[in-house]
């Protein structure tokens, strides 16, 4: 069976095992889901969710829902970089994963499944090489095959070739190995950052763009 076929033949079964995991979640989670809520509207203020616009399958676009993790600037801030206004509280959300729990909503609409390429900014759709964009064939998931391998220790070039075997592997049997995988490194807290850096680096594209560069900019780099 190619590829293509083999892609098709699984996805049904993808999608049912994303809503029946999502929903069931979101509902055994909600003591937590109110709690991080009530602390992040404490330490952070209002508002309590990150909402963004990332591109999800085919480069279409979607709102990405997260728990908040930077201050909000303010007059004095200035031209405040994430890692200034990242708190460490924000920092721990994001170590113990807790930040990614809103997103599940985002699988159970469909906009995202459990794995797959990880969601990142609408201006990045027309950096892409031909190659690159080819992440953007299935959905985008809440973890994927680059945070397995070393999630923001990874450079560019290496998180977008792990896409791209993630697209041509796509199967049961990866996406199990994933899950797993992921659950192991969100109880180590491995790969938060990158060296040198409060969060992954902008990408600012490789050689030939895949699409049409004038793309929509989409706030911060991180939520």
């Amino acid at each position: 069976m190619t590829t293509g076929l083999r892609r098709r033949a699984y996805l049904p079964a993808k999608r049912l095992a994303d809503v029946l995991v999502s929903g069931t979640v979101l509902v055994v989670t909600a003591p937590v889901l109110a709690v991080v809520a009530v602390a992040v509207r404490r330490r952070l203020g209002s508002p309590v969710l990150f909402r963004q616009q990332r591109p999800g399958r085919d480069g279409a676009p979607f709102e990405l829902v997260k728990f908040r993790t930077m201050r909000v600037l303010g007059p004095a801030d200035g031209l405040a970089n994430d890692a200034d206004r990242t708190t460490p509280f924000g920092l721990w959300l994001r170590s113990t994963s807790l930040d990614e729990l809103p997103s599940l909503w985002n699988v159970l609409r469909g906009d995202m499944s459990l794995v797959g390429p990880r969601p990142l900014l609408m201006e990045y759709l027309g950096r892409y090489t031909p190659e690159q964009f080819r992440r953007h064939e299935v959905r985008p998931g809440i973890t994927g095959l680059a945070q397995v391998r070393g999630r923001n220790l990874l450079g560019w070039d290496e998180k977008f070739a792990a896409d791209v075997e993630y697209v041509d592997g796509l199967g049961p049997v990866l996406d199990a190995r994933i899950l797993l995988s992921t659950l192991v490194r969100v109880l180590r807290r491995e790969g938060v950052s990158a060296p040198g850096e409060a969060h992954m680096s902008a990408f600012l594209g490789t050689r030939t763009p895949a699409v049409d560069p004038a793309a929509d900019p989409a706030g911060s780099l991180t939520g």
